[in-house]
């Protein structure tokens, strides 16, 4: 029976990952990862642990096969996490990167907030928190690259 339980749980946790998006957690290597890709960078402001909409966003669209699909060969993500609880905190120099990042591009502090950059940061378009299904909130993010 323990075997069972095992070997369901690691089938799960491998689908979870296989089709989980591979946010980045240096900004700097995200760009450098854009350019040599010739990809736009999604930047996502998020509250994690305290943010309904962000909480929505991420379960709707961020972890759709659809939206896993189509970044994978069109963007580079990066997730500027802000979460309250103590057991989610983020590692210091994460915590200080993605603090500059707002003093940047979130100054109001808006959650969600989701950004379409180039690989050299300059801003293409700017998106909140819209209750859409997965392939219409990717349309509104490839709409932005239109503009």
């Amino acid at each position: 029976m323990k075997k069972q339980v095992v070997v369901t749980f690691l089938i799960a946790l491998f689908s979870v990952v296989a089709n989980a998006q591979q946010w980045k957690t240096n900004f700097e290597e995200a760009k450098t990862e854009a350019k040599a890709q010739n990809k736009r960078i999604v930047l996502v402001f998020s509250g994690s642990d305290w943010c309904g909409p962000c909480i929505k966003l991420d379960k709707n669209v961020w972890q759709s096969s659809e939206f896993n699909k189509y970044a994978k060969d069109n963007y580079v993500l990066y997730r500027a996490d802000f979460p309250k609880k103590k057991t989610n905190q983020l590692p210091e120099e994460s915590r200080k990167q993605n603090l500059a990042l707002a003093e940047k591009y979130n100054e109001d502090g808006n959650y969600p907030l989701v950004l379409l950059l180039d690989s050299d940061g300059k801003v293409l378009g700017v998106l909140g928190y819209l209750d859409l299904e997965a392939s219409e909130y990717l349309d509104r993010i490839k709409e932005l690259d239109k503009k």
